[in-house]
């Protein structure tokens, strides 16, 4: 049986029974579900904030197990990038150096990977630092691995093609030179003999006759013919690829022409006086890429090991050059 409450009227001296309408009821009921749903959402709110739910403690250790592998693979990077370095400073320094070709610079094999827009979309996501620093680390070694690609592809051919290579360097005396006699000066700075001031004589002198046979130090193709009464006079410029080029000066007699193929060993004309020369030589040079280079360093195919020592003293004395 519910219960039922009386109040006393003070204007009536009599106890009367209390009737709820319906209405204060509802107004009751709704403020205690009022009061429930406050509660019951502050439960919810305190608990969202200090307790994960079973999902949201799966998602977070799938994040740290993301983040993990991520940070495992920067590290992979990191040793994957220090073996490619090894390999470009090989590259540079021992195959590329063996087979004649200049070195990468290092502004190709550094050069940068996309633009700033290029990981913008990726600034949003969870870690996105870690996601952009591994993204780039990924997007340089790509570009750095496709370069030293490239440059084995290079090394490749020029290996192909060694025997040509070494056939075409310049490799030997220009002139008959068995006992050494004829080497009257060398590369490096000398007195000129005809205006007596010291500067740098770009190649080698060879005395001989008049007459004396001239060949070609390496395969190649004769680039230029010259015949001036200053300079060095009557001389030979001979293109044998792979950026070197021989100069043959002071001839009496060219017996090549322009465009002519010519192999290591040919007979391209003769000793003699002409141009600004003080006496019957042969002034011979080695240029690599447009610049002179110490011809001294080339004669390793008709000379032994005691006799290079030898031409490497006689060419360096210091002393006045021919021409």
């Amino acid at each position: 049986m519910a219960n039922v409450k009386y109040h006393f009227n003070t204007h009536s001296l009599k106890y009367e029974r209390v009737v709820v309408t319906w209405r204060k009821r509802l107004l009751r009921v709704l403020g205690w579900l009022a009061t429930a749903v406050v509660f019951g959402a502050f439960i919810m709110l305190f608990a969202y904030n200090f307790f994960d739910s079973p999902k949201e403690k799966r998602l977070r250790r799938q994040l740290d197990e993301t983040t993990y592998q991520l940070e495992l693979l920067k590290q992979r990077s990191e040793q994957i990038d220090a073996v490619l370095d090894d390999m470009q400073e090989r590259d540079n320094t021992i195959y590329r150096v063996i087979f004649e070709a200049e070195p990468i610079p290092s502004t190709i094999r550094e050069a940068g990977y996309g633009g700033l827009d290029r990981y913008r979309a990726l600034r949003d996501n969870y870690n996105s630092d870690l996601i952009v620093d591994v993204t780039k680390k990924i997007d340089k070694l790509s570009k750095q691995l496709y370069v030293q690609s490239k440059s084995y592809d290079e090394v490749w051919e020029l290996v192909k093609n060694k025997a040509t290579m070494l056939a075409s360097i310049p490799a030997i005396q220009p002139v008959a030179n068995k006992d050494l006699t004829r080497v009257a000066s060398g590369y490096g700075m000398r007195v000129h003999p005809i205006y007596k001031t010291v500067k740098l004589h770009a190649g080698m002198d060879f005395t001989a006759p008049v007459g004396t046979e001239i060949h070609s130090t390496g395969n190649g193709t004769v680039t230029k013919l010259e015949y001036d009464g200053r300079g060095y006079g009557n001389n030979v410029i001979i293109n044998h690829g792979y950026g070197y080029e021989s100069l043959y000066g002071h001839m009496s007699r060219i017996v090549v022409r322009p465009g002519q193929k010519i192999s290591r060993g040919d007979l391209i004309g003769y000793v003699g006086n002409s141009g600004s020369s003080t006496g019957p030589h042969l002034h011979y040079e080695v240029r690599k890429n447009g610049n002179p280079v110490n011809p001294v360093n080339f004669y390793y195919s008709d000379l032994t090991p005691e006799e290079y020592e030898k031409m490497l003293e006689i060419s360096a004395r210091a002393g006045q050059s021919f021409d």
